[in-house]
């Protein structure tokens, strides 16, 4: 199962990554292509698709990693106890969070399949509200895995 999941980070990053410069890539083309009069329509739409699917994926990775952004202003001042119960009732809100995302994820899903997106009729929008569930399910995995670590005392804290 471990290498699974090994296998499945690194899809998850590699697909990430290239999303992100076939973004940059898009925007830039459709920019350039604008200046010189020939705009490409879709170019900002497909972006936006990536975008969607980078983010969720990129979140799961910064997450996985525990490279996120935290305020431990007052978590610092507590004790090793206090500091653990913090991050397990931390682990326990986001799992319910995630636990609510992914079925409405995809009943969101479900009924936007018939919407087109923006530019590109043959498209649908089904497409972008999938990174929603998907994206929730990835970081419930790592929030799971994270908690195990933490019950086990093995934490990576930062």
């Amino acid at each position: 199962m471990q290498i699974l999941y090994r296998y499945v980070c690194t899809a998850e990053a590699f697909i990430a990554r290239t999303f992100l410069i076939v973004m940059v890539i898009l925007i830039f083309s459709a920019g350039l292509a604008r200046v010189l009069g020939h705009p490409i329509n879709w170019a900002v739409d497909v972006a936006t698709c990536l975008f969607a699917w980078a983010c969720f994926l990129s979140a799961d990775i910064a997450w996985r990693k525990s490279r996120l952004m935290s305020v431990d202003v007052l978590t610092v001042r507590l004790s090793e106890r206090g500091q653990r119960a913090c991050r397990l009732l931390n682990y326990c809100i986001l799992t319910a969070f995630l636990l609510y995302l992914i079925p409405t994820g995809l009943w969101l899903s479900y009924i936007s399949r018939a919407r087109s997106f923006q530019g590109i009729p043959e498209f649908s929008y089904s497409w972008i509200t999938m990174s929603l569930p998907v994206g929730a399910l990835l970081l419930l995995i790592t929030t799971f895995l994270k908690l195990r670590e933490d019950v086990r005392g093995r934490a990576v804290v930062r």
